[in-house]
């Protein structure tokens, strides 16, 4: 099924997919192009009977669900959907509910809304806000300028850099934030956390048994709060007692956990790919 609308600026895009895949590329001005492709005949009688409508710059793709009952059918080839969604850039993903579809971003768009159960998130940059709720799902985001949101019982969370405050919890999934530029909070029980440069702000870092690790960057002032019951706790900072000094910004870590270890290191620089043209 192929359907195609002209628009006038970024659309609010609403997706409704049991399993498969959601496919969406930024990337074409002034129009919006959907394709749904089944892999097998019980997704291609979903497939028809789909719904793909848009009213004033609002897209919505809603695919029934399969039905109920027993199923003794046996696959060896690619089963489910895969949606795939061209559309202006900043477009928003503001609802994406799913079950086990993995959902992928390429490009620039605004903001990202996914629930899902066991699919898989992964998405170059998100001018807005990023909000994911997932079962076992693993979370992979290049970018996001805005507040950064993630909640997870087993899958992993790697943000590389979040400009917005972060605020991420799991159970067993282990957590990376590349670079925070605001406050974060990040919980887990037996996860591993690895904060690789955080700079401003509060930082709130929380576990049992999984290992902490925050890198501050060089320049910040720091204050640090550590505490572990059974835990190992090092510092590759100078650490004193007096209050922090200088004009760099101020970064309040507090880290806790039970029988984890906390290790506070110094974040590496920045590293810049900006390209600088030569004009003769």
């Amino acid at each position: 099924m192929h359907k195609a609308f002209d628009i006038d600026g970024p659309a609010r895009i609403e997706v409704r997919l049991s399993s498969g895949e959601i496919v969406v590329d930024p990337t074409l001005e002034g129009r919006i192009e959907v394709e749904l492709t089944a892999h097998d005949d019980e997704s291609q009688r979903l497939v028809d009977n789909a719904r793909i409508a848009l009213n004033d710059r609002h897209l919505v793709v809603d695919v029934p669900n399969k039905r109920g009952g027993f199923n003794f059918s046996i696959g060896f080839g690619r089963q489910g959907i895969t949606c795939r969604i061209r559309c202006p850039r900043t477009s928003a993903l503001s609802v994406v509910r799913s079950k086990s579809a993995d959902v992928v971003v390429r490009g620039t768009i605004g903001d990202l809304n996914v629930s899902t159960a066991s699919g898989d998130v992964e998405a170059d940059r998100i001018e807005g806000v990023l909000n994911i709720k997932s079962a076992s799902g693993d979370t992979r985001v290049h970018e996001v300028l805005g507040a950064a949101s993630v909640q997870t019982a087993s899958g992993d969370v790697d943000l590389e850099i979040v400009r917005g405050p972060a605020n991420v919890a799991s159970v067993s999934g282990d957590l990376r934030i590349g670079e925070a530029y605001g406050n974060v909070s990040a919980n887990t029980v037996s996860g591993d956390q690895q904060h690789g440069a955080v700079m401003t702000g509060k930082v709130a870092a929380h576990s049992v048994s999984g290992d902490v690790t925050i890198g501050v960057r060089r320049g910040s002032k720091v204050f640090l709060d550590c505490n572990t019951v059974s835990g190992d706790t090092s510092s590759e900072l100078e650490l004193t007692t007096d209050a922090p000094a200088g004009d760099g910004p101020l970064v309040e870590i507090k880290a806790k956990t039970v029988s984890g270890d906390i290790r506070i290191t110094r974040a590496a620089a920045p590293v810049t790919s900006d390209v600088q043209e030569v004009h003769a």
